[in-house]
């Protein structure tokens, strides 16, 4: 039960929150890595353009196997192969490619592609998307997520990314979200791991208190 899917499974039963560390460089990813699995997360995304990615993705997959690590901004296939070489099981991207999807597919990976149409989330579930990241969030409310969730199928993840704060998380999933992306508002280089940690724990309490009401 440590496949990419088993884990991705279990997260959406704890915790669905996907960390996005867009400028994380290899000398953080272990402390800022700790930081978030220790509080819970286990959903962690570096994006491509970030130092060094690669290298990131490498040392904390190694360091924390029980988290469902990988890469953002995966525009095309050969990104998709060199996240997986790097032992990263997770791919994310802001756009959906249908030979980043299938790619990813093939080889057992966890793939969330960025979508903002039926049209788009429904050509990338064929393509063999995982999930659907909704994309940018900014543009998509709750409101749109309610009609969106109505017509997808009801065991298709639907996670918004892009201006989640503890504050709007409620409202998106009361309209049907699965889960959020977390950028800025959780890490912004520089942050040390306790910064990160009281972050981290910050959208936890904000997430279980939504689910709660």
């Amino acid at each position: 039960m440590n496949t990419a899917h088993s884990k991705f499974s279990q997260a959406l039963a704890t915790l669905p929150l996907v960390a996005i560390l867009r400028g994380l460089t290899p000398a953080e990813a272990l402390p800022v890595g700790q930081a978030l699995v220790s509080t819970g997360w286990t959903l962690i995304e570096i994006p491509l353009n970030s130092p060094q990615p690669l290298e990131s993705i490498a040392a904390m997959a190694s360091a924390y196997p029980e988290a469902l690590i990988g890469a953002g901004t995966v525009l095309t296939p050969e990104d998709v192969r060199n996240v997986q070489a790097a032992g990263g099981q997770l791919i994310v991207s802001p756009n959906f490619n249908p030979a980043v999807v299938r790619e990813a597919a093939r080889l057992g990976m966890v793939c969330l592609p960025g979508v903002i149409t039926p049209s788009e989330a429904f050509g990338a579930l064929e393509a063999g998307a995982t999930g659907l990241k909704l994309f940018p969030a900014e543009m998509i409310t709750p409101a749109v997520v309610k009609a969106l969730r109505a017509v997808l199928p009801v065991t298709v993840p639907v996670m918004p990314v892009g201006g989640v704060t503890p504050a709007n998380m409620g409202a998106y999933l009361a309209a049907g979200a699965s889960g959020f992306g977390i950028g800025s508002a959780l890490y912004k280089p520089g942050m040390t791991a306790a910064q990160v940690a009281d972050s981290a724990k910050n959208f936890i309490a904000a997430y279980t208190g939504s689910m709660r009401a």
